[in-house]
């Protein structure tokens, strides 16, 4: 199957709580970083997400905000996933910026070149994608 989003993360989901409405998911890939998806209860059981069960977990790259020099700040956004700038594409009023965590995980985000500038991103810079649980979509095999 092919996908629009950019960002794709293969792994193991490590953790489900589940509440009334909604749950919890937290997807673990090979290389060990860690994104955490909230779900309805609905999909939890469509989808039989349970600890050990092999996902995917989706984004677009637009929903990533990116952040440097936030020490000291807290945020709502569930997964605040630091790593290293290891590309740029530059584009006329957009960039897409790479980002390496740790892991090896690359997460992707499509960002103003103002931001770029603003937030001085470049090759080999420090920066940490923000990404809220809501926006990660889960997917299973078939």
């Amino acid at each position: 199957m092919q996908v629009s989003a950019r960002n794709v993360f293969a792994g193991t989901l490590t953790a489900v709580v589940c509440g009334a409405v909604n749950a919890e998911v937290e997807l673990t890939t090979v290389g060990g970083d860690v994104l955490v998806a909230v779900v309805t209860a609905n999909s939890v059981q469509a989808l039989g997400l349970a600890v050990g069960v092999s996902a995917v977990a989706y984004v677009k790259a637009p929903l990533v905000m990116l952040l440097t020099g936030g020490e000291g700040m807290r945020f709502s956004a569930r997964n605040q996933l630091a790593g290293v700038v290891s590309a740029l594409t530059r584009g006329a009023v957009n960039s897409e910026v790479a980002l390496t965590l740790p892991g090896g995980t690359v997460v992707y985000a499509v960002v103003t070149n103002d931001a770029i500038k603003e937030l001085d991103l470049r090759e080999g810079a420090p920066a940490t994608a923000l990404i809220k649980a809501s926006h990660v979509v889960l997917g299973v095999p078939a």
